[in-house]
């Protein structure tokens, strides 16, 4: 009687072991793909592949172009290079050309960028600050004029913003292009949001128990806490600053107050011909070249700010 007592149980621990088993392979064919173990996809893979192809090769062409004399890039295939590597004599004449009114278009964009980046990025951090921290009457309908004129394109603000500035005598001044880089409702609209999750409301109460100010309060305790969405706001707008085209095409008429991006269409509007019958297609493609270079510079010192800044947000969304 042992004995068959004895063969039972081991014949249930070995059905209850061989069903484990089985239902342990089960859960393993059905192991869930996260980022560690990411599911394979081909088309995924290719679809990839084709964006970044498609990204990349215009630079891949700018930079060849850009080491290529005049000769060369009339007389060669786009992407193959020249029979001489002429970058550096390209990059030199860029600075002489017309008196090295190059030099000029550059230090307006980086006068334009630094100002208007930095106050759209303190004004949109004072006022997400102010939507989501503090109470006063009118605030669900000034968020609904912030989401609204988010919808705006700023293409379309050109000509009002043209015809207020001429009745101010504003235009063809730095101002005309600076004050309306000031505004950035996208970014207002991301520092709310941060603003609301990122920064305890309890500790704001602290500090002004404390007998700190509003401002204060925002200052030294709520500003920290805002930089990597700060970060993220302040690299949105230094490059809808660096590529405006469209408003200083408007505003400006002096060359000495154009941005590169301006200037180079000036440059690109001499049809192919400079005033003393040389091609210059090699200067214009090095300028450009040269314009691109502080935005790749900005994006990859930022980058790991602006990363912890989406992936906060994307965590307390």
């Amino acid at each position: 009687m042992p004995s068959i007592t004895s063969t039972r149980t081991e014949t249930g621990e070995s059905g209850i072991a061989t069903r484990g088993t089985s239902f342990g392979h089960s859960r393993s064919r059905r192991r869930l793909h996260t980022v560690e173990n990411p599911r394979k996809s081909v088309t995924l893979t290719v679809m990839t592949g084709l964006s970044a192809l498609y990204c990349l090769l215009p630079l891949v062409w700018l930079v060849i172009n850009a080491t290529k004399s005049q000769a060369d890039f009339v007389s060669s295939f786009g992407l193959a290079p020249g029979h001489g590597f002429a970058l550096w004599d390209n990059i030199v004449e860029v600075f002489r050309f017309q008196d090295g009114i190059f030099s000029r278009w550059l230090l307006n964009t980086v006068v334009y960028v630094v100002v208007g980046a930095a106050v759209s990025t303190f004004l949109a951090a004072l006022g997400g600050y102010a939507l989501a921290k503090l109470h006063f009457i009118g605030k669900r309908l000034l968020l609904f004029v912030v989401l609204g004129s988010i919808a705006v394109p700023g293409i379309a603000l050109a000509i009002p913003q043209f015809l207020l500035f001429a009745h101010f005598g504003i235009t063809n001044t730095p101002w005309a292009v600076l004050v309306p880089s000031f505004v950035n409702p996208f970014g207002l609209y991301l520092m709310w949001v941060f603003t609301a999750e990122a920064v305890p409301t309890d500790l704001l109460d602290a500090a002004k128990v404390d007998g700190a100010g509003e401002f204060r309060t925002f200052v030294q305790i709520a500003l920290p806490m805002l930089a990597p969405a700060s970060v993220t706001v302040l690299l949105f707008s230094f490059v809808s600053i660096w590529n405006n085209y469209f408003l200083p095409l408007i505003m400006l008429k002096d060359p000495n107050w154009y941005p590169l991006t301006i200037g180079l269409n000036e440059w690109n509007k001499l049809g192919s011909t400079a005033g003393n019958g040389a091609l210059i297609q090699n200067l214009v493609i090095t300028a450009a070249l040269l314009t691109i270079v502080p935005l790749i510079i900005a994006f990859l010192s930022l980058q790991r700010y602006w990363q912890s800044g989406v992936s906060l947000g994307a965590v307390k969304g």
